[in-house]
């Protein structure tokens, strides 16, 4: 009897212990179900990560060749308007020559009526002196005023490009 008894107290302590371990067991399949919800929502997470890389990278390639278009564009302006202020300096440094030359006691050639530049009355215009320049411009002013008027067209260009948007 001592046997069945020590018997049934330990089949009474395994059907407790499969209890618990039945509880256990239906916890780990909950929190299965939720490691496997959670994995699944990660997966979706990611793919949408990895196509806004993919969306980043072709936006990134399409900034890049804007931006070398553009830059390209801007050196071949700059390139340009060298060129154009070193032909504006030259004729600026021949008028002024044409200027300096003619500048003491030169009087302007008379209109007559035979060349058809007589005044209203056909008689002989007076001689008119040359207006006297106020400040000869050198080419470093030239390149000043050549750099303020760029300016001043970028301004206007985002002005335009602001109240177009």
């Amino acid at each position: 009897m001592i046997i069945e008894g020590l018997v049934a107290v330990l089949l009474m302590l395994t059907i407790g212990y499969c209890v618990v371990l039945n509880g256990r067991l239906k916890r780990l399949r909950s929190d299965e179900e939720a490691l496997r919800a959670t994995i699944s929502e990660l997966i979706t997470a990611t793919e949408i990560a990895e196509r806004a890389i993919l969306g980043l990278k072709a936006t990134a390639n399409d900034c890049d060749t804007t931006l070398s278009d553009r830059l390209y564009e801007a050196e071949r302006v700059s390139l340009e308007l060298v060129e154009q202020i070193s032909t504006g300096e030259t004729v600026l440094g021949r008028i002024s020559q044409i200027a300096d030359a003619a500048r003491p006691g030169v009087v302007r050639p008379q209109r007559t009526a035979s060349t058809g530049h007589g005044n209203a009355a056909g008689g002989n215009a007076e001689p008119e002196a040359a207006p006297a320049p106020s400040k000869p411009m050198s080419g470093k002013d030239l390149k000043a005023a050549a750099a303020e008027t760029a300016a001043r067209l970028e301004n206007f260009r985002r002005r335009s490009s602001e109240r177009a948007a």
